[in-house]
């Protein structure tokens, strides 16, 4: 009876494990993807360095403190419009959430509408139609706004799915003590739920955050922005300096979300900190 219980160690709970054959066949295709790739590498370095992208001249612009200042002021200038739109989307997702949790059904139609709308509507599109149609001359609120737009629906989202993952016998005991709705909702629900929805909230913020490049197509100085004005500014007999500024912007870029990522995880070891602190007093 023994034998009918036991695993033997290479078997798996989903699929059986591979035999010497197959094992063989992965290892073959893993070869293959290596190469593959590697002469994909090689072939995107050969066209670089035949049309003198690692020309080591092509970085004499960023010796100018001209240039420099310009990547700051981009920099900045992103960091605003980022700032604004997660402030606005947060607020905007919290009132969208609580509009469809809402027992009204005008209130959670009209919410459910305004969500499923703008998810559905590619942010680009968005942006560029909130620029020629009411910001012009102020390109920023034309990405602030959009960006609110769209990612406050997705956070709505977030947030109405992470009231709802909480234990129903959790909102009944309330109710059950002569709570309203609101005081449930605010004292109950959310707190409980946002140790559950924080990381994809910070997840969302850090897609709103990447989402402020696309300032670059209604000629906001962002980032991007300022990026492509450098690299279609020739150097000398160097040529375009495309390489260099994807090697200075991208960085950037990936040091923000990098940032934003670990302020997340702090803020979620701070919270899971507190509830075991909250958890061993009441024990």
């Amino acid at each position: 009876m023994s034998n009918l219980f036991t695993r033997t160690p290479t078997a798996s709970v989903l699929y059986d494990a591979p035999g010497p054959r197959a094992r063989t066949r992965y290892q073959l295709f893993g070869v293959l993807a290596l190469i593959g790739v590697a002469a994909l590498l090689q072939y995107v370095f050969t066209a670089l360095s035949d049309n003198g992208q690692f020309d080591p001249h092509l970085w004499d612009a960023f010796q100018y403190n001209t240039v420099q200042q310009r990547i700051v002021d981009g920099l900045v200038s992103t960091l605003e419009a980022f700032g604004l739109a997660a402030l606005f989307s947060l607020t905007l997702g919290g009132l969208l959430a609580a509009g469809q949790l809402s027992d009204h059904k005008p209130v959670r139609w009209a919410a459910v509408g305004f969500v499923q709308f703008f998810r559905a509507m590619p942010l680009l599109i968005l942006i560029v139609a909130l620029y020629y149609a009411f910001f012009a001359k102020e390109p920023m609120w034309a990405l602030v706004i959009g960006l609110t737009l769209y990612n406050g629906s997705v956070q709505a989202e977030i947030i109405r799915s992470g009231v709802n993952a909480v234990p129903r016998g959790q909102a009944e005991a309330a109710y059950a003590l002569g709570m309203r709705k609101t005081q449930v909702m605010a004292g109950i629900l959310v707190p409980q739920a946002i140790r559950s929805m924080l990381p994809s909230m910070i997840g969302q913020l850090v897609v709103t955050l990447k989402d402020t490049s696309l300032g670059f197509v209604i000629t906001f100085n962002e980032l991007l922005f300022v990026g492509k004005a450098i690299a279609s500014q020739p150097i000398n007999a160097a040529g375009f300096p495309y390489i260099p500024v994807v090697l200075v912007i991208g960085p950037i870029y990936i040091a923000m979300c990098l940032l934003l990522t670990a302020l997340a995880r702090w803020i979620e070891a701070r919270g899971r900190r507190g509830a075991n602190r909250r958890t061993s007093a009441a024990a």
